[in-house]
């Protein structure tokens, strides 16, 4: 009986010590091991339980780190951490101070690139790899790991292509088969690896044939001949073949007496290899197994009963504000077509799909042609909103300004998980799309305070004849009461929520509860600016004649963001006005609970007390009043 402990494995140089029935029996350790470690810290878990054979294969096999590893897009390097070094650092995964629940190079040496975003490994590797060759490292191995889902990205493509007519490199590209995108892979890219059924059948076929033709050897030479044909039609290797690719597989990406030898044998061959392994996503638990996407990236829970719905009804999110909306706005406007690239479930479009499902378009993890194809939308009279993360967004900049804003067309964007995100941390954070839109002419920038001012901005942002944004957090607001209906609100209008003297507070978000709380004790005005473009100047210069300072506050990057639209409005004006201005710090923030981080960078009420006290000392203080909102001044 072996003693093989998982406690025993430091780095993957012990993993080389051990045999494979001792490596199969470390697998079942470190797959309990990662359901436990995300029960208690929550973090992604579907993906990672299926990648345990394969990260044990790949640390056995290649001579890490000096071989180069690369994740895509790091929700499934779980088991790569632990084997590496931080098995013990699970225990605080993605919160303040912890490991990061992604590759990161600052992390460990084992930790190649860094990555999160979709489809980034195989352009990495490929860069390696020609570092490798110029510097007289041509042995060197250079491996992507990359998901299905990943595969829908045309950056992948871009780097296989280049890759194809790259001499004298060393790159491994593993392909891992098991639906990898977060919601339901589509498109016909998936119609294709899903083809893999017709492969197995290809394979059993051909093992029974052989058997069978074994006995009559012309008819097995003629056989032969067709295989090539026939491998063609019905396997997936032509593709990447085509790419220049040697494609090996489909392999059992659970069975290590496959992966092991397989993956030996393309270190031998070296070159451009393509591996095509299947794995399960939730392998090894049920309950994940059978829901994938529920277990996909959950928050602490009981792996005995599994996670189970809340005793009471928490507050609605944001995202489920949209969720509603765009089912009601679609009912009433046959002309709304939803996108997401990939984000049905974390952007709120699954009653959506289900209820109007000839408007639902997942187009896949392609950013840029969600945005252009909206635009062709646009072009054709119909009115696109596209739901897409803040974070994601960047990878479409230059359809947002090319193909939507340049032709001012009709197309409105949904950015969720706008502002810091919690666990994720600095690569999935919304820091920038203020700063981002903001420059872009015939954008508008909408920054909903709270999930009631939410509807009424995507209303109002949707019947805007032109580009539009409304920016959101992750999470739940305040709690405000979410009012039925379509109303919109007038366009570029901030409205005054608490009126003080001497200081205004020109909140941007849903800091505009901190803002209120801090005006009491400042006797602050508080505006709800609504709008970062088109600014309502004419309220701002307003404010300037009877107020002696100014405080920006938003949840967005501090350098070219809503507080430098407003200094901007000023200096146009030929306004003198002190202005303070509140926001994220001109650098990376590491992830953490976003009360906390917000807390630590001074954007809780005490935050901003602090620093209107730091910069002008006791000047501004005593009591004001809350200014209760009407229909009429909405």
């Amino acid at each position: 009986m072996s003693n093989v402990s998982l406690e025993q494995i430091q780095s993957p140089a012990d993993l080389r010590r051990l045999d494979r029935r001792e490596l199969k029996e470390l697998a079942d350790q470190l797959r309990q091991f990662v359901l436990e470690s995300v029960s208690r810290t929550g973090g992604h878990l579907s993906s990672n339980l299926g990648t345990v054979e394969l990260t044990i294969a790949l640390h056995h096999v290649f001579n890490t780190p000096d071989d180069r590893l690369v994740w895509d897009v790091g929700h499934q390097s779980y088991p790569h951490k632990i084997l590496t070094g931080r098995r013990e650092a699970m225990a605080h995964l993605r919160q303040a101070g912890g490991i990061s629940g992604f590759p990161k190079r600052s992390e460990s040496e084992y930790d190649a690139f860094g990555t999160a975003h979709s489809s980034t490994s195989i352009s990495a590797v490929l860069g390696m790899a020609v570092a490798s060759r110029n510097t007289g490292r041509r042995q060197r191995q250079h491996i992507a790991v990359i998901g299905d889902g990943a595969m829908t990205a045309g950056m992948a493509f871009e780097a296989l292509n280049n890759a194809g007519v790259t001499p004298d490199v060393n790159v491994l590209v593993v392909l891992n088969d098991n639906d990898m995108s977060i919601s339901p892979p589509v498109g016909a890219l998936n119609h294709y690896l899903a083809r893999l059924m017709s492969g197995r059948f290809y394979a059993a076929a051909k093992n029974v044939g052989k058997a069978v033709l074994q006995r009559v050897p012309p008819v097995l030479e003629i056989a032969r001949r067709m295989e090539g044909h026939a491998k063609g039609l019905m396997s997936p290797a032509t593709l990447f073949e085509e790419l220049g690719f040697n494609y090996v597989g489909p392999i059992d990406g659970h069975d290590l007496d496959a992966l092991i030898p397989t993956l030996e044998n393309l270190r031998e061959l070296g070159g451009l290899q393509f591996l095509h392994v299947v794995t399960r996503k939730g392998q090894g638990y049920k309950l994940a197994e059978a829901d994938p996407v529920l277990y996909h990236g959950p928050g602490k829970f009981d792996p005995s009963v599994g996670i189970q719905k809340p005793a009471t009804a928490p507050r609605k999110t944001f995202t489920q504000v949209f969720g509603d909306w765009i089912c009601d706005m679609a009912q009433n406007d046959t002309r709304l077509f939803g996108i997401t690239p990939a984000m049905r479930e974390g952007s709120g479009l699954i009653e959506f799909e289900r209820r109007f499902p000839n408007r639902y378009f997942d187009v896949g993890i392609a950013e840029q042609h969600a945005l252009t194809f909206a635009a062709g939308l646009a072009c054709e009279g119909q009115k696109p909103v596209v739901a897409i993360y803040s974070t994601f967004l960047q990878r479409a900049y230059d359809q947002l300004i090319h193909d939507v804003a340049l032709q001012n067309l009709d197309v409105t964007l949904a950015l969720d998980r706008a502002g810091l995100v919690g666990a994720d941390g600095a690569t999935h954070a919304g820091n920038y799309d203020i700063a981002f839109l903001r420059c872009v002419p015939n954008m508008v920038v909408a920054t909903p305070s709270d999930e009631n001012e939410a509807r009424l901005l995507l209303s109002t942002c949707f019947q805007h004849p032109g580009p539009a944004s409304v920016r959101y957090p992750r999470g739940a607001g305040r709690g405000a009461a979410v009012e039925p209906g379509l109303d919109t609100v007038p366009l570029g209008r901030g409205v005054v929520r608490r009126q003080g003297s001497g200081l205004a507070i020109l909140a941007f978000g849903t800091l505009l509860t901190a803002a209120l709380e801090a005006a009491e004790k400042l006797d602050a005005t508080v505006v709800d600016m609504r709008f970062v473009k088109p600014l309502d100047e004419a309220l701002v210069k307003e404010l300037a004649t009877n107020h002696e300072a100014f405080v920006t506050l938003e949840e967005g990057a501090i350098m070219g963001g809503a507080g430098s639209a407003v200094q901007e409005c000023l200096n146009a004006h030929g306004i003198v006005m002190p202005v303070l201005q509140l926001g994220l710090p001109d650098r990376f923030i590491d992830h953490g609970e976003q009360a906390v981080l917000l807390s630590e960078l001074g954007l809780d009420a005490s935050g901003i007390l602090k620093s209107v006290q730091q910069r002008w000392g006791s000047r501004f203080g005593s009591a004001g009043k809350v200014v209760q909102l009407s229909s009429q001044n909405r």
